[in-house]
């Protein structure tokens, strides 16, 4: 990766940094979808777990080498704390990638060494060094972190990063970890390292940063103008308290500006040549993927990938746009992946034919995958009359993309109306292949149904997130629906979408009941195995 000075490398943490968001966990086979778009999206290098964290995350990171990290796709890496037993696990895990990295770090601020490490800043150079060392006898890439670096000593800082390089780090990465710092500090804490650190030229600088501020992209774009060739950075801004610096923000923002990003790279003003390897026109269909996943919704007026970023209200704004799109849009929505909504399909419509329209959005489905998928299309064309892009995606994401089905929705019905108690009957088979049937009142529909819901599963939980939005207009639009639960301080998330919303709400709370329940599964084997 070094010599990559006229470009910017992707390091994206979606899987592991933007995971830590409460509430966003995934399973093993959802980060591998992300995964394998993520390498459709171009990225350069995939964080892909923190493989002694967990058996889970271990696992995770290994399948996820193996099946992401050929020859031809990106970097696959795991952090690993500044341990011998972290980085010997996140070795193992990287072994099947034909290019792995091993990220280890450890803390440099002194607010961080006094309370959280209790150690001097000599205890820490020697194990910053022998730790990358250590890293460094299992693969040739290694980064290095110095967490907290936003708030550590800079003379402390070049020694750690002098030391880290000379043991063997070929990147070393700049983390403002909790999100304190403003572009113009960020900036020349990165020009200070290039001028005070002997040996800089031989790893790529690196940043890291956390959105507490609001100020995470606006930081690295100034730390590229400052010498930063890499930066680390989630689909969506997703991460810890308010978030990473937001891949699709960063990579628009290069490419959107690239005239005047140019020279700061060594290039002419001019030049059209990509700043990022990232294909943008998979963009939208990322950003859309990681939030069905994770059930972290994105906000209508987020940057880039919000339903209303290519919206117009305003009527100066709409005379402007119909008359050339340049008086008030500064990019292509096409340039990120949103089509216009034609209609493509209907339920005539061949299975051949939906399986070409699908590659052609950019999904590879196995066979059996298709098969699952073309009887859901065909059960949505009976009811919605034409049939979208955008609810293909709804389709697919909604049939294939979910969490293993521990129980089923056999049957939703409900009861309501303006003078009536609202009354639901729900089926769900069990885990074992046993139908259950109950039935609850409730405030309404929905309510009913999850009280309903409730009484066959019996495990305990807190609703604390109902959503629901349309994936299209028109009244037979795809009702999607995201639920978030509680238990134990931990939050579970479920998604689903169906023209009727309150079969969605019933699937939705199911899907994220039985993330809830295999947890529970998954905790009861290992206090079994201890």
């Amino acid at each position: 990766m070094r010599n990559q000075a006229d470009r910017i490398i992707i390091f994206d943490t979606t899987l592991r940094d933007g995971e830590q968001c409460p509430g966003a966990t995934l399973n093993i086979d959802e980060k591998l979808i992300i995964a394998k778009q993520l390498a459709r999206l171009g990225v350069d290098i995939i964080e892909a777990g923190f493989a002694f964290a967990s058996p889970g995350d271990f696992e995770a990171v290994k399948k996820i080498a193996q099946i992401v990290g050929t020859e031809d796709g990106p970097v696959i890496c795991s952090l690993a704390r500044a341990i011998k037993a972290d980085i010997e696990a996140a070795a193992e895990a990287l072994k099947p990638a034909v290019h792995g990295r091993i990220h280890t770090f450890i803390s440099t601020s002194d607010i961080h060494l006094e309370y959280q490490l209790r150690k001097s800043r000599a205890e820490v150079l020697a194990i910053a060094e022998e730790m990358v060392a250590y890293a460094k006898s299992f693969m040739d890439d290694v980064e290095f972190s110095p967490m907290d670096a936003a708030r550590s000593d800079p003379q402390f800082l070049y020694q750690v990063l002098e030391r880290a390089i000379a043991a063997g780090a070929t990147t070393v990465n700049i983390p403002d970890t909790v999100g304190y710092t403003t572009p113009s500090e960020f900036g020349d804490m990165i020009k200070g390292i290039t001028e005070n650190v002997p040996n800089i030229d031989q790893a790529i600088i690196s940043v890291h940063g956390h959105n507490d501020l609001g100020l995470a992209v606006a930081n690295f774009l100034e730390a590229v103008k400052n010498g930063a060739r890499q930066l680390e950075c989630t689909i969506n801004g997703i991460g810890e308290r308010a978030g990473n610096a937001a891949l699709e923000e960063l990579v628009m923002a290069l490419h959107v500006r690239r005239q005047y990003f140019n020279p700061f790279l060594g290039r002419s003003e001019d030049s059209e040549a990509p700043l990022t390897n990232i294909d943008t026109k998979q963009i939208y269909k990322t950003s859309r993927l990681v939030s069905n996943l994770t059930g972290m919704l994105v906000q209508p007026n987020k940057a880039i990938v919000g339903a209303n970023a290519f919206a117009h209200e305003s009527g100066i704004h709409q005379d402007g746009v119909l008359k050339n799109k340049l008086t008030y849009e500064i990019m292509d929505a096409q340039l990120i992946g949103l089509t216009d909504n034609q209609i493509v399909l209907g339920k005539h419509s061949g299975r051949n034919a939906f399986g070409t329209r699908l590659k052609e959005l950019g999904f590879e489905l196995s066979e059996t995958e298709l098969n699952k998928a073309f009887v859901r299309f065909k059960d949505v064309a009976d009811k919605k009359k034409d049939i979208s892009d955008w609810d293909l995606e709804a389709i697919v994401n909604d049939e294939i993309q979910q969490s293993p089905a521990l129980f089923q929705v056999e049957l939703v019905q409900v009861s309501c109306g303006s003078n009536a108690k609202p009354t639901a009957t729900v089926t769900l088979r069990t885990p074992n292949g046993e139908e259950l049937t109950d039935a609850a009142i409730g405030t309404g529909p929905v309510d009913a149904v999850y009280k309903a819901i409730n009484r066959v599963v019996n495990v305990p939980n807190e609703l604390i997130e109902f959503s629901v939005q349309s994936v299209t207009g028109g009244i037979d639009a795809l009702g999607e629906v995201t639920i978030r639960l509680k238990y134990d301080s931990k939050v579970y998330s479920g998604h689903a979408a169906n023209t009727d919303i309150i079969v969605a709400s019933a699937q939705a709370y199911v899907n994220a009941l039985n993330r809830l329940y295999g947890a529970l599964q998954q905790q009861a084997k290992e206090e079994v195995t201890a």
